[in-house]
């Protein structure tokens, strides 16, 4: 990993990371929302409901698995958390304490808070996610703590990916001096034929 000179993420490192963060996130998130619909006997429930960007209300009371509602509701959900992947990475991404665990997950959990607010605050009702529509209160907080969690783990991953190993220390001790012998003479350099 680079040192941090002050300077943001470039956008290049940002998607790069961000597409690995938010995937996870998605990944957990969508386990997640799988979960609680089989919690109340509807699987695929929760994860059709971000489809009513495209299919109104009739998603958001579609129980079963489909490729119309279920693959567009996963489709869109991991587009909504990979572009959050990438803004965490813009803002956060290069920083060295982005990589350790606590502020990684402080910084994760801001992001998720940020996302939940813009999703169900700033946004129309009919872009928001629609999971309010088959989720309980603490089960949407989970949700979000699963896209915090997948932000968390990808940005520390890429961070280990992109670390430097430390190179041996090659400067001579004083005492490494004393006791060797000289170095050897380069040899001269050859003629040209």
């Amino acid at each position: 990993m680079p040192a941090y000179t002050g300077a943001m993420t470039t956008w290049k490192q940002a998607l790069g990371e961000g597409a690995v963060s938010g995937s996870l996130a998605s990944i957990l998130s969508t386990a997640y929302l799988v979960r609680a619909g089989r919690c109340r006997g509807q699987p695929a429930a929760p994860v059709n409901a971000p489809s009513h960007w495209f299919f109104g209300d009739t998603a958001l009371r579609e129980d079963t698995a489909s490729a119309r509602y279920t693959l567009t509701g996963v489709l869109i959900h991991h587009a909504a958390s990979v572009l959050w992947g990438v803004l965490h990475a813009k803002a956060w991404g290069t920083r060295p304490q982005a990589k350790r665990l606590l502020p990684a997950a402080a910084g994760a959990a801001a992001t998720a808070g940020i996302a939940c607010l813009v999703d169900y605050r700033l946004t129309p009702k009919r872009l928001n996610p629609g999971f309010e529509h088959r989720l309980s209160t603490p089960q949407m907080v989970n949700v979000y703590a699963c896209v915090a969690l997948g932000l968390m783990v990808g940005s520390m991953l890429m961070g280990r990916r992109h670390a430097k190993p430390h190179a041996p220390d090659r400067r001579r001790r004083r005492d490494d001096v004393k006791d060797s012998p000289p170095p050897p003479c380069p040899a001269p350099p050859r003629a040209p034929r």
